[in-house]
């Protein structure tokens, strides 16, 4: 029987069964969280997993063999699918996977063809991105010769990660995006790897880059790109995608343990997962408007940043004040590991603790108070 399918429905049906595939992996990704977040480890199986599924080459556009998931309009609802169900199984691998797409996304922005055909190349080949740009003074420094010193600290997936965006500055000039390419486990520091209270399975350590040769095909876009508007902002609501997926399964276990213990008739108890529920509600609006304003919209750079860090916030609140009824409502029995309830609150409270966030809010108002909107 021939093929009917048209180039767009087919793409579609690709984009459906990405999505329907690492959700079906979700119970896989919770099993592996809870073991990798006890050693701590990093989370192979479920790496192995979107690697299997296609779901590290589906970022790039379709011009370079991808799905344009989170790099062009269409795949953008997949995108939300996929980050929100990785949220629900492993927070972890959701900040890996967002952290993965964001560089992709970079990449088809700022590169040239060539770039965009190497990177595909690579996460087609099954290599895990990143964005590494935290860092100590003096700061990671790029020679006039092409010669990196120093390094990145607080990277997740170190020694896993193969191909990482990490930002550089030659003198008197604006960062500049690099590709350095590596092997797994290059680069470590030794005994750096970071304890951190919650998203333990995402691999976190320090990384010397010194003594390493970027040549040009690793020279990503011009100086000061990384901070360029809206992108810089708006790659935000890939976080929120993630925070609401842990969000959501947080709530859901909260209820299945209150009905277990027969409680969850209880009227306060209904009282504080009605209010949970309306977090998640909240939670989910504001994904869904912030996705929609960086991904869809003609709005102007200014105020789709604006917009997409009022949605950060918005987020955060939720999540916060749902973790407080959850703590509430299932009292010590919910702090006692292997509780899956107590990895998720450490994953959330870490994995919401997002860089200047006064800074975020206050921005994001003064834009719409100044030009007289609402979001």
């Amino acid at each position: 029987m021939p093929d009917t399918m048209t180039p767009t429905s087919r793409l579609d049906a690709e984009r459906a069964r990405l999505v329907a595939t690492i959700e079906a992996a979700v119970p896989l990704l919770r099993d592996e969280a809870a073991v990798c977040d006890a050693a701590p480890a990093f989370p192979a199986r479920s790496i192995a997993v979107l690697r299997s599924a296609g779901a590290l080459a589906a970022p790039m556009p379709q011009a370079n063999g991808g799905l344009g998931l989170g790099t062009e309009p269409g795949g953008v609802a997949g995108l939300v699918a996929v980050l929100g169900a990785l949220g629900r199984g492993s927070i972890a691998v959701g900040r890996l996977y967002e952290g993965h797409v964001n560089a992709l996304k970079l990449i088809a922005l700022y590169g040239d063809a060539r770039q965009r055909d190497m990177a595909a190349a690579d996460a087609a080949a099954g290599h895990l991105f990143a964005i590494w740009n935290t860092e100590q003074p003096p700061g990671l420094k790029l020679t006039a010769g092409g010669i990196l010193a120093g390094g990145k600290i607080v990277c997740s997936g170190a020694g896993h990660v193969t191909r990482p965006l990490v930002t550089a500055r030659r003198p008197g000039e604006p960062e500049q995006i690099l590709l350095p390419r590596l092997a797994p486990g290059e680069h470590v520091v030794p005994g750096s790897e970071t304890r951190l209270h919650g998203v333990r399975a995402a691999g976190t350590a320090s990384i010397s880059l010194q003594g390493l040769a970027v040549g040009p095909d690793g020279v990503i876009g011009a100086p000061g790109d990384y901070l360029r508007q809206p992108e810089f902002s708006a790659g935000a609501w890939r976080g929120s995608a993630v925070a609401l997926g842990g969000l959501e399964s947080l709530v859901a276990l909260a209820a299945e343990q209150l009905v277990a213990r027969g409680r969850a008739e209880a009227p306060l108890q209904l009282a504080r997962l009605g209010e949970a529920l309306i977090a998640v509600g909240t939670a989910r609006l504001w994904t869904t408007r912030a996705a929609e304003a960086a991904e869809l919209s003609r709005l102007d750079a200014a105020e789709v940043a604006a917009t997409v860090n009022l949605a950060r916030i918005a987020v955060e609140n939720a999540a916060l004040d749902a973790m407080r009824l959850v703590t509430r409502s299932l009292g010590l029995a919910g702090l006692v590991a292997p509780n899956p309830v107590e990895r998720i609150l450490r994953d959330l409270a870490t994995y919401l603790r997002q860089p200047a966030p006064d800074e975020t809010l206050t921005e994001a108002a003064a834009w719409f108070v100044a030009n007289r909107r609402l979001p």
